[in-house]
């Protein structure tokens, strides 16, 4: 029988955490963390590390949320957050393009905080 389940993830981080890191000094880094259209948009925006931040966080919730679903093997590459068309961002995880994601991102100057709601499917 198949039936679904739902897993929540949150996480909140200081923006300070990516102030003034740069594309190019820091981009071993960044690409540890981040997809090449993540960085792209991010740093398109004045307030860059607000966006990167708030990325980081939907990656971290994203994890949380699939660990207890006992799914242990996602990276912060394999996670990526976009912006849909309305400007909505969205969540995909490349290892699991058949796990449905509802996500929530905002930011302050200071602060940034991600919400996610996964929909794994058990058999």
């Amino acid at each position: 029988m198949k039936f679904e389940q739902l897993y929540i993830g949150v996480d909140i981080e200081e923006v300070i955490r990516f102030e003034n890191k740069s594309a190019d000094k820091d981009k071993a880094l960044l690409d540890k963390i981040f997809t090449k259209a993540e960085l792209e948009y991010c740093f398109s925006k004045m307030f860059y590390a607000q966006h990167l931040t708030a990325r980081y966080c939907a990656k971290e919730a994203v994890v949380k949320a699939l660990y207890p679903a006992g799914i242990h093997d996602v990276y912060y590459k394999d996670i990526e957050v976009l912006n849909d068309a309305d400007g909505c961002p969205s969540v995909s995880i490349k290892k699991y393009p058949n796990i449905k994601t509802k996500l929530s991102l905002s930011h302050t100057k200071t602060t940034a905080i991600a919400s996610v709601i996964l929909s794994v499917q058990n058999f």
